[in-house]
């Protein structure tokens, strides 16, 4: 049984669901860490993968690497695109990865089997040649990969809304220690203010 195979049999007895863009997922991960040089299901966290969309696709990545949100080795940068880079944690060599424009199409010419374009796709990403199926560039990461990973451990409180920040992921703006939600940089909007009580 090759990678690919016990990768979807992982994927299999996780969801009730299973796509073409997991297939995509499984592959890229596996090629990702091949062309690292990394055997995948490494314990030392040297292996990083930053993907650029979460759900099913985020899952196989997982699936095939061991990256893990809960072992800080695997990120989302949400860009609504099925890629992904990984990074040699030791040598920050960095490789990105994503299927090459058209195969969606292409996919019919290796499952002529399948009448329905779900089904050849699920069915041609496992069968298609790497070179085939997927583009490979070499880049660089724009922040540092420490700033990416941080030091676990590390605490400070805002100085703002006093909550506690972890990883060195707050700011320091005249001299004030700051949370990125207080900077501005938030995803909510606070509506009321319940510290304190707990909401009806």
């Amino acid at each position: 049984m090759d990678d690919l195979e016990k990768t979807l049999i992982v994927l299999s007895t996780q969801r009730r669901h299973f796509c073409p863009r997991q297939v995509l997922g499984a592959r890229i991960g596996l090629a990702g860490a091949a062309a690292l040089e990394l055997p995948t299901h490494r314990h030392d966290r040297r292996l990083i993968a930053i993907v650029e969309m979460d759900g099913c696709f985020a899952d196989a990545v997982e699936a095939a690497t061991g990256c893990s949100v809960g072992h800080r080795t695997l990120r989302v940068a949400d860009y609504g695109k099925v890629a992904a880079t990984f990074i040699d944690r030791r040598t920050e060599t960095a490789v990105r990865l994503a299927p090459r424009p058209g195969i969606r199409l292409l996919a019919r010419d290796y499952a002529p089997e399948e009448t329905k374009l779900y089904y050849a796709q699920l069915a041609g990403y496992q069968r298609m040649p790497l070179e085939t199926l997927l583009d490979i560039q070499t880049v660089s990461l724009n922040d540092s990969l420490q700033k990416w990973i941080s030091r676990a451990g590390v605490r400070v409180n805002c100085q703002m809304c006093g909550e506690e920040i972890l990883n060195e992921r707050e700011v320091v703006i005249d001299g004030r220690v700051i949370c990125l939600s207080c900077a501005g940089d938030s995803y909510y909007t606070v509506v009321k203010d319940n510290r304190g009580s707990w909401l009806a």
